[in-house]
């Protein structure tokens, strides 16, 4: 079965945006968090226009090629300006999570307004038999909660924001994490983990 796995570059201090994110400024000030997107000169096999550092482009493309869907909140996806009616993925479908209907949404997305289970199940049908990718904290903390997720990978980068939208939000339990590989690179440090269950 395909994995669920959430991958999301972070600042030390765990925020996902910087302050004050809105439609069509969907990082705040927060954009350094992708800096590392195209400060190198290997460039990224799964997303063109992407020119990372060799180890960044190794954990990158990785993760990037295992995934056939992605699931995005509501906030995520209007902050985002609707992904432009496609994916934030160049080769995964979009499902996009809401409570309320999204009259906006295109043939190329899928609505899912039943939860994040229902949301995950579409996503592994539209995946074809690869990973899920999770964006945005709402979707993480929610897949947790329901004990979905299968990894975390996160992309930090050595900047305290002091403010923004949290990675991760309240969970009514801990989550244990076993470390899988953890990638020094200009700008970031990867952190891939497990999710213990």
């Amino acid at each position: 079965m395909s994995k669920v796995l959430g991958a999301h570059a972070v600042s030390v201090d765990g925020y996902i945006t910087g302050r004050d994110p809105r439609a069509g400024h969907g990082l705040g000030d927060g954009g350094m968090l992708f800096d590392w997107y195209f400060d190198g000169d290997t460039p990224s096999q799964q997303f063109d226009g992407f020119k990372l550092s060799e180890p960044s482009a190794r954990v990158f493309d990785a993760a990037a090629g295992r995934v056939g869907a992605v699931i995005a909140g509501r906030n995520t996806y209007e902050d985002s300006e609707h992904f432009g009616g496609g994916s934030p993925h160049p080769k995964a479908r979009l499902v996009l999570l809401s409570h309320r209907p999204a009259p906006e949404v295109t043939e190329e997305q899928i609505l899912v307004t039943t939860g994040i289970e229902d949301a995950v199940a579409a996503a592994r049908e539209a995946a074809g038999g690869k990973d899920v990718g999770l964006m945005g904290g709402g979707v993480v903390a929610a897949a947790l909660r329901a004990g979905l997720v299968d990894e975390l990978i996160l992309h930090q980068v050595p900047i305290l924001l002091g403010g923004g939208k949290p990675f991760f939000q309240a969970l009514p339990e801990h989550v244990r994490l076993r470390l899988i590989e953890a990638v020094p690179a200009p700008g970031v440090t990867h952190l891939h983990y497990e999710v213990l269950r």
